[in-house]
């Protein structure tokens, strides 16, 4: 189904084709560009919803479009291009069928005062991640359960991976996510809101903690971290934590993914936070 006359369309494997396919596959080239590739419906949908600026709209120029893919691109004011059903299933991430719709969305700033502050915020900090689906996912709890922000550390996997974006299924663009080189920006970050009178704690997680999860108090303000799913935190992360909690685990399993772990530390948080505004 053709959209509007004039939109540029790309059937071949062009220069403008190898851009996006660069987009997916090579982190120097996205942070060059300042942009990445979303994929699938939800994440569009938020990513519009959320304001991010659209800088392209990609269409299956062989296909009948939704109602949804048929909307946004009337509506979204980005570049139209109607791209053929073979390079759009190269484009999409899935071998069964072409998507019907793809949007090339630019990055935000790295910056930490991109998230909100506040007397009982809590901001997950992800130390080191290798995994990119781990990112998205701990992105994806982060939202579900009220934090304030993620923020990824160190030499990590990129936010922006097609990976990192599938697995956070549109959480990404719901959720303050900032990367920074290491630990010592954020701890700045962490001593200028204690300046300003918030009383932020910095909690590590580890099996050998001190305190179980559900005995320390979440409802005050609290910079969560999470190790790298095989070395843990850094030394300078464990360095600067006021305590370690650990979660109490029965069976065999030495061990949670550090996204499971994660999400679990961040279901006590929401537990208690919900409990205290009940009884408050």
């Amino acid at each position: 189904m053709a959209r509007a006359a004039g939109a540029r369309r790309v059937s071949g494997r062009n220069a403008r084709f190898q851009e996006w396919e660069a987009l997916l596959g090579n982190r120097a080239k996205r942070r060059r560009r300042g942009e990445f590739l979303v994929q699938g419906v939800r994440p569009i949908t938020l990513a519009v919803a959320r304001g991010w600026p659209v800088r392209e709209l990609l269409y299956d120029a062989g296909a009948r479009l939704s109602g949804w893919a048929r909307e946004t691109l009337d509506t979204v004011g980005a570049e139209r291009i109607a791209v053929s059903s073979e390079l759009m299933r190269e484009l999409g991430g899935k071998d069964d069928a072409a998507p019907e719709l793809l949007a090339v969305v630019a990055m935000p700033e790295d910056d930490l005062g991109r998230i909100p502050v506040g007397p009982a915020m809590l901001t997950v900090v992800f130390d080191r991640p290798a995994s990119p689906g781990n990112i998205g996912t701990l992105v994806r709890s982060a939202d579900a359960f009220g934090a304030s922000g993620v923020i990824v550390t160190g030499h990590a996997a990129d936010v922006y991976d097609p990976k990192a974006v599938r697995a956070s299924t549109g959480s990404l663009f719901a959720l303050p996510v900032v990367q920074m080189p290491s630990h010592q920006a954020v701890l700045s970050w962490v001593a200028g809101l204690r300046a300003d009178g918030i009383a932020m704690s910095i909690v590590g997680t580890d099996e050998r903690g001190a305190l179980a999860a559900a005995d320390y108090d979440f409802t005050r303000a609290t910079l969560a971290l999470i190790g790298n799913e095989t070395t843990g935190l850094s030394s300078g992360w464990r360095a600067a934590c006021d305590q370690f909690v650990r979660i109490p685990m029965v069976g065999s399993a030495s061990s949670l993914n550090a996204a499971s772990a994660a999400t679990v530390v961040l279901y006590e948080s929401a537990r208690q936070r919900t409990a205290a505004a009940w009884h408050g």
